[in-house]
């Protein structure tokens, strides 16, 4: 589980990467560092849920 999280926050951050680096695309970026913020929630909220 943890390897597909982090899988998924090294895809939201190219994407981000990827739409602050095309001008056109900043929507992507946008997208990009929201699914980032909420994946990286949703892993450590799991992360802690597996210790206890």
């Amino acid at each position: 589980m943890i390897a597909l999280i982090i899988i998924l926050l090294v895809v939201w951050a190219i994407l981000a990467i990827l739409g602050f680096a095309i001008k056109g695309l900043i929507w992507l970026a946008i997208l990009g560092l929201v699914l980032f913020v909420i994946t990286a929630i949703i892993g450590w909220i799991r992360r802690g849920a597996s210790r206890t």
